[in-house]
């Protein structure tokens, strides 16, 4: 298991999730580790299903903090990943931003749903998440991403989010977000979050998507799914707050099958 380090940048800390098919229809989890804030629990599955639980025991992220969490789901293996709470970004001693690096991994015939709660940028706080998910021909892939901008009645701080998507060693997906506070401008403006507070986004990828890909559409005010190449699709949503914009998830998720 991966130590705590903390160093004048803050705290580092990692975790890491592998999931293997166990040869009867059902998974099993040779590595679960984490460490300090990176907590990583397993919970009641179905079926052939094993779930994780991110545990949040510490605060944070913080500035100057660099978290690391790593999932793979390997050959055979269903895997579904969640967390106990939302992850809440706060400024830190430290005046330097905070850095969450999130790492996944789905093998051939095999199944990840990533599937944290939201992410909330408080006042003040600097962070920049990176999510980069490599994703084999014939695997499946449901990950959601949320993100909501300040607290109750307060601003929200810098956040800057990247996620790339690759599916059979290539890139269909590699966009960023950019919010708050030292921002390019126009964030906030009507080509960008037009006011709304809470964003997220869903990427579905599955196999039979290649023959019958999902047709580009407005799924309700605020919420849009468009086709990415290969077997995949992309649901991006905004919305006022974050119950809001949960119910558009979900709802755009269930229009897909």
């Amino acid at each position: 298991m991966d130590r705590v380090r903390t160093a004048p940048g803050g705290v580092r800390a990692s975790a890491r999730v592998l999931a293997r098919g166990d040869g009867r229809g059902g998974t099993v989890l040779p590595v679960l580790e984490g460490d300090g804030p990176l907590a990583v629990r397993r919970t009641r599955g179905s079926g052939a299903e094993a779930r994780v639980m991110l545990v949040g025991a510490m605060s944070g992220p913080l500035g100057g903090d660099h978290f690391t969490v790593t999932a793979r789901a390997a050959d055979g293996a269903r895997l579904s990943v969640g967390s106990a709470a939302a992850t809440l970004a706060l400024p830190g001693q430290d005046k330097a931003g905070a850095r969450y690096d999130v790492r996944l991994g789905v093998d051939e015939d095999a199944e990840l749903n990533w599937l944290p709660e939201q992410l909330i940028s408080a006042d003040g706080s600097d962070l920049r998440v990176t999510t980069s998910v490599d994703v084999a021909s014939g695997a499946r892939l449901l990950l959601r991403e949320e993100q909501v901008l300040g607290r109750a009645g307060e601003e929200p701080g810098r956040l800057t989010s990247r996620l790339t998507v690759r599916i059979d060693g290539r890139c269909v997906l590699d966009q960023e977000l950019a919010c708050g506070p030292g921002a390019p401008g126009g964030w906030d403006g009507p080509a960008g979050l037009a006011g709304h507070r809470a964003v997220g986004q869903l990427v579905v990828v599955r196999p039979g998507f290649a023959t019958g890909p999902p047709a580009a559409r407005v799924f309700e005010e605020g919420a849009a799914v468009l086709p990415l190449a290969g077997p995949a699709a992309l649901v991006t949503a905004v919305a006022p707050d974050a119950l809001r914009l949960r119910r558009l998830l979900d709802g755009a998720l269930a229009s897909l099958d």
